[in-house]
């Protein structure tokens, strides 16, 4: 079978910063530089938003991916607003902002030196050891506790991560971002997302423990979520791959997903409730306290936002 091309579309974008109120997750304010992702993780939750514009949530999804060309220039702008108020901005919510067509695009970069320039605090979530090429911003952005890296580590068995994640990196490459971060003073949270049931629960305390070697300070996890199509998607991934335990993990899901594949209730649809849910909770709690990781987590400083002038300024106020 002849491999699939991958097609990028420059797209304009009205706005570059997306809102949000649910009180499920730590920020309110995210951006994303991309739309699709040429990962390919099956599991994906952000799958779903291409129904919603006529394509594909499968093959489109990874292969019909779209750049937001002007995004540097739109965020300039957001942030020059006058009633603008700044929290952490959330990079890479919906799709890895360091995707391999970072390389060629450099959209992620661009943005971060628009922060840079605003001394504006962001937080990073990505599966790729490209993050390490931006290490200068990165790590400037640090000594004023203005960034933390989130690096998703999903399985250590490069065959699982293979056949779950065909174009992400290596688990051993995303150590290895971990642990350069770390050496360059940014601060990294490692999260094992997805935890899926009977397919690679087994590994959180060993993903925890490989993650602190390479310098982790923080640690996090997401049970599979499986909204929309998502849930077809991955039945029919575990019908190809592994056929003899689909009925299994859908059925611990559904004990954690009140008998569903996926409760969107906040509060729970992030790390899900029930026996099994509470047995990863404690476990999860008990490998971090083991391991040393600190319960508190680092908060980035909004006080030292600033608008930089730009030229033409002065004589507006005059």
């Amino acid at each position: 079978m002849a491999p699939v091309r991958t097609s990028v579309t420059r797209e304009a974008a009205r706005r570059l910063i997306t809102y949000n109120t649910s009180p499920d997750i730590g920020f309110d304010r995210s951006i994303n530089p991309y739309r699709g992702c040429e990962h390919g993780c099956v599991y994906c939750f952000a799958r779903p938003n291409y129904a919603y514009v006529g394509l594909s949530p499968g093959l489109d999804f990874e292969t019909r991916l779209f750049a937001k060309s002007d995004a540097a220039a739109v965020l300039e702008w957001d942030l020059s607003r006058p009633g603008y108020e700044p929290r952490t901005i959330a990079l890479g919510t919906a799709t890895d902002p360091y995707q391999p067509i970072e390389r060629e695009h450099r959209l992620t970069r661009d943005v971060l030196e628009v922060l840079a320039r605003f001394r504006h605090p962001v937080g990073i979530v990505t599966k790729s050891g490209l993050v390490l090429r931006d290490r200068d911003i990165l790590s400037a952005l640090a000594e004023e506790n203005l960034v933390k890296v989130a690096i998703s580590v999903t399985t250590l068995d490069p065959d699982l991560a293979r056949r779950l994640e065909p174009r992400a990196p290596h688990p051993q490459k995303r150590l290895a971002a971990i642990r350069g971060l770390a050496e360059a003073g940014v601060p990294v949270m490692v999260i094992v997302a997805p935890i899926i049931p009977s397919l690679n629960d087994h590994e959180i305390e060993a993903i925890l423990k490989a993650a602190r070697e390479a310098g982790a300070s923080e640690a996090n996890y997401v049970l599979l979520r499986l909204p929309h199509e998502l849930d077809g998607l991955v039945e029919d991934w575990f019908a190809e791959h592994y056929p003899g335990r689909r009925d299994h993990v859908f059925s611990l899901l559904g004990q954690a997903r009140g008998g569903k594949s996926y409760n969107s209730a906040w509060g729970t649809r992030l790390i899900g409730e029930g026996p099994y849910a509470d047995l990863i909770r404690r476990r999860f709690r008990l490998a971090k306290t083991r391991l040393g990781y600190p319960e508190e987590r680092l908060r980035q400083r909004t006080d030292l936002f600033r608008r930089p002038e730009r030229p033409g300024d002065q004589l507006c106020l005059l």
